[in-house]
């Protein structure tokens, strides 16, 4: 649920949700009384704060200290040795999943997803790329799937270099790390739908690990609604000199790279440019952090990824996938992809004394809470529609909950928001219907969408009007 808690960014919202209300006076009911109409709103809060509070910096230290110790983890190193190389640490990360999974009474289905890549600019020779996936299936909708990843893989300044040492410590056991603590925590629990802990392999060979893992879950007809998907979540120090362990990005796609011309065209006349599901998965965990993680502000950044950059949640978007990238704010180039060396007083290289464990848990923290609401949440409304031109009120259509989904849903929750504003503004929970006009809010002055609503509060991203922010069925 998102009973929202404004912080200091969103200041200006406040203001323009008063002047709002006003606007919408004929609404016949406020935000705060829609909600009190749903069973157990409050139970989510306490369900998520204890979620923030078992997060485990500690732990996360541990896991990276036994990453780095291996050396290298470069995609073309050692897979034999029981020590050094991408093969140990694969191997390690599958352990540690079966030990969690033990702990749960067998809850996680750990499995190793692979290909042999060959002819590669960054993987010449045949080379086998594994990734690791711990699946805690759901109860009530087991093929419905969020995924938090990290990058397994190391890399120094030559790309191709596989023998030298590469700890890799913030890039990327920091993702890792927290990938596997999350594993932890929200294996205590139980969800209605499905939650994959991913260790991705090939990133800095060309994003083969998630290329491969998302063609496998396209094979097994996996309904993945969400990659999160963390690389570089432990540095507070930046080369800029920013010191500042209180923020962190989302990058996310704006148009769907899937887009056909016809959906081009609806979108060119009704919007959507800054709605695709990526985007709204993005603003669902900004609300996270608002809500639920202390000192902790996420900047919501409309680029794919960092300038001319590229990241593990970006094969997923290019099959359709809603994903997102959550990292640092600000990044230490010394520190990435660097020989270890010292030159001219400068220290290079990516070592654990670089990484901050506290703040990687932070932004675990905030991955386990998204994962958790969406999960406990219902699937995102699907066949949303809207009509309304040159009409005094706005109509939105959805398709009806699976059959699976009803005992879980308590209803539906419409948002609407100003064209230049990044983040939902207003919104009304309209029950367990599939049709809701609202009386005298014009359609050419806002932005809608439409949540999903468990009974006990937990809400699903919002879902824009139109393919052009369909989570897809």
């Amino acid at each position: 649920m998102f009973v929202k808690q404004f912080s200091i960014k969103q200041a200006s919202a406040i203001a323009l949700l008063a002047w709002g209300a006003t606007a919408c006076a004929n609404n016949d009911q406020t935000n705060a009384a829609n909600q009190s109409k749903v069973a157990g709103f409050e139970n989510d809060t306490a369900k998520m704060h204890s979620i923030v509070e078992q997060v485990s910096a500690n732990r996360i230290e541990q896991d990276i200290q036994k990453l780095v110790s291996f050396g290298t983890r470069h995609t073309l190193s050692e897979t034999q040795s029981e020590t050094r190389g991408i093969g140990a640490a694969r191997r390690w990360i599958k352990a540690e999943f079966e030990k969690i999974s033990r702990q749960c009474g067998g809850c996680l289905e750990v499995i190793m997803v692979s290909d042999t890549i060959s002819g590669e600019r960054r993987i010449p020779e045949p080379t086998e790329v594994v990734s690791v996936l711990a699946i805690q299936r759901g109860e009530t909708d087991p093929n419905r799937f969020v995924l938090m990843s990290g990058d397994i893989d190391s890399r120094v300044t030559d790309p191709l270099n596989e023998t030298s040492d590469s700890p890799g410590a913030n890039d990327n056991a920091s993702g890792v790390a927290g990938t596997i603590e999350a594993a932890r925590v929200l294996s205590q629990r139980k969800f209605n739908g499905s939650i994959i802990y991913a260790a991705l392999a090939g990133e800095e060979q060309g994003l083969f690990g998630g290329k491969i893992v998302a063609d496998y879950a396209l094979k097994q007809g996996w309904k993945i609604k969400a990659v999160l998907n963390n690389d570089m979540i432990g540095n507070i120090e930046g080369i800029n000199g920013v010191i500042n362990n209180t923020t962190a990005r989302i990058f996310s796609e704006g148009t769907r790279v899937v887009e056909t011309e016809k959906e081009a065209r609806i979108r060119r006349f009704t919007g959507g440019e800054v709605d695709s599901p990526s985007r709204n998965l993005a603003r669902y965990i900004d609300r996270m952090a608002d809500e639920y993680i202390p000192n902790l502000d996420t900047m919501l950044v409309y680029r794919l990824d960092r300038f001319g950059r590229g990241g593990h949640h970006r094969p997923f978007n290019a099959v359709g996938i809603p994903g997102v990238r959550i990292m640092e704010t600000n990044e230490h180039y010394d520190r990435q992809h660097q020989d270890l060396r010292t030159e001219n007083g400068v220290t290079y290289g990516d070592t654990i004394d670089g990484v901050n464990f506290d703040y990687a848990a932070k932004l675990t923290a905030l991955n386990a809470v998204s994962l958790a609401g969406m999960a406990w949440a219902p699937a995102p409304p699907s066949g949303v529609e809207i009509s309304g031109a040159v009409q005094p009120s706005t109509t939105l259509k959805w398709q009806p909950a699976a059959k699976n989904e009803q005992a879980n849903l308590a209803g539906y929750k419409i948002y609407w928001r100003y064209t230049d504003q990044p983040q939902w503004q207003f919104s009304r929970f309209v029950g367990n219907v599939n049709e809701y006009t609202l009386k005298n809010v014009v359609i050419d002055n806002y932005y809608f969408g439409v949540a999903s609503v468990s009974k006990d509060g937990f809400e699903s991203p919002v879902v824009f009007p139109g393919p052009a922010g369909s989570f897809g069925d």
